[in-house]
């Protein structure tokens, strides 16, 4: 039987301990790969990222991306290249980004200081703006960011400037979750064989330690050409108002396949048998909606889940607030943006013991790991009941949160890209 995290339980009463800013572990809880709080708050002067672009000669980057963050299936990927794109132009860089067309939305746009298009459809927008990019050869001072969600831009092919790939994760098994067996077979082609050798060469920028092992063994990328970046978290997370009287766990996302709510559905109703007045949110939308509500129908949990569908930013903060534990049951993350957003308000995870989620949750430090429904539930079960665990757990991850910033990510990313203009000088 699946269980907890093995050791997770014992850990949560002990000493923090966690990887130091600049190698190995230390005794602060804190992912080696982020900057002190210092670092941090120093990397929101926008003259710093100036001074990092024009050491390196750079003037103007552009990215391209399957998706922009206006597309009703955006996610954390949109997120976390819109902070990016956005800090960059405020430090004076000038900044566009290509996608695909968003239904019933423009073609062109500008949003915090950067210009987007937004055209082609889903599939031929690899192909088109690779086209287009061939047209222009780079000019100096130019960079590009690629952003490699799935199917790949093959920017080693048609970019010859200084070039950046945005890889927050392999996909795997995602392909046979969401694609036609034979669709799932090309993509896995492509990621596993086609790609790895094309890109052997790239600065690759992930976002957690787990993710980077899972890049370097799995697609075969030179270990030494993958950089960390952990994501930053927006400042409107923050403590606040008041916990739900009664125990109630939020879950944040598309309602999709790889996020895997049905395992959390079927998680909750064994932890309801035992915590009788539970009550849960799963925030987001996504076309699996109705199967999770079939599932919620099947086991007579309509009255106490509720998806509410998307909502707006303010309202998530405040079911972040409100949580006495944020779950994330996904299969495969680079990170966990939302339970590093609950962390802001102090609010402890559980999450599925996956790449991305052990650098976002600290097992037994901020939150608890687990394996499968059954762990899921035990762990649950363990955070509801035991309210010294989740007072120790939420502080942790509160504390722990006040580390990650947007700044920081822009210029750790920026930093990269300035890696590879002084390489090809």
């Amino acid at each position: 039987m699946a269980q907890v995290k093995r050791g997770a339980m014992e850990r949560a009463a002990a000493p923090a301990t966690a990887t130091h800013p600049a190698g190995g572990r230390s005794d602060r809880g804190v992912p080696r790969s982020v900057p002190d709080p210092a670092a941090a708050r120093a990397a929101t002067d926008p003259t710093i990222l100036a001074a990092v672009a024009a050491e390196a000669g750079l003037r103007r980057v552009h990215f391209v991306a399957w998706r922009d963050l206006d597309d009703p299936e955006a996610g954390g990927s949109e997120l976390h290249a819109h902070r990016i794109a956005s800090i960059w132009a405020q430090a004076g860089l000038d900044v566009t980004v290509r996608t695909s067309g968003v239904p019933g939305q423009p073609e062109q746009v500008e949003r915090d200081g950067y210009r987007i298009t937004r055209r082609s459809g889903r599939y031929a927008v690899f192909g088109e703006a690779a086209l287009e990019a061939l047209r222009l050869r780079p000019a100096p001072g130019e960079g590009l960011v690629e952003v490699w969600n799935g199917m790949p831009f093959f920017s080693p092919l048609w970019y010859r400037g200084p070039r950046l790939v945005f890889l927050h994760h392999v996909h795997a098994e995602m392909w046979r979750m969401v694609l036609p067996a034979w669709m799932a077979r090309m993509g896995e082609t492509v990621e596993r064989r086609i790609a790895p050798f094309l890109y052997r060469g790239s600065r690759v920028v992930t976002l957690s330690q787990s993710s980077r092992e899972e890049i370097v063994d799995m697609l075969g990328l030179e270990r030494d050409r993958v950089t960390v970046a952990p994501p930053g978290i927006e400042p409107r997370f923050a403590p606040g108002g008041r916990r739900s009287t009664e125990p109630l766990v939020v879950a944040v996302g598309r309602l999709v396949p790889v996020k895997r709510f049905d395992l959390l559905i079927e998680a909750l109703v064994k932890v309801r048998t035992r915590v009788k007045n539970l009550r849960a949110v799963i925030v987001g939308e996504g076309y699996e909606r109705p199967a999770l509500e079939a599932l919620r129908a099947r086991h007579g949990a309509g009255e106490w889940i509720d998806l509410p569908g998307r909502v707006d930013e303010g309202a998530l903060a405040e079911w972040y607030r409100r949580a006495w534990v944020v779950a994330s049951t996904s299969q495969r993350e680079g990170w966990g943006m939302t339970l590093t957003e609950a962390a802001a308000c102090g609010t402890p995870a559980v999450a599925s013991d996956i790449a991305g989620h052990r650098d976002a949750v600290l097992d037994g430090r901020t939150g608890l790991l687990a394996e499968g429904a059954e762990g899921v539930a035990s762990a649950l079960e363990a955070m509801l009941t035991d309210e010294a665990l989740r007072a120790r757990l939420g502080q942790g991850a509160l504390e722990r949160s006040r580390w990650f910033t947007w700044q920081a990510t822009a210029r750790a990313t920026l930093e990269a890209l300035a890696s590879e203009c002084a390489r090809r000088t």
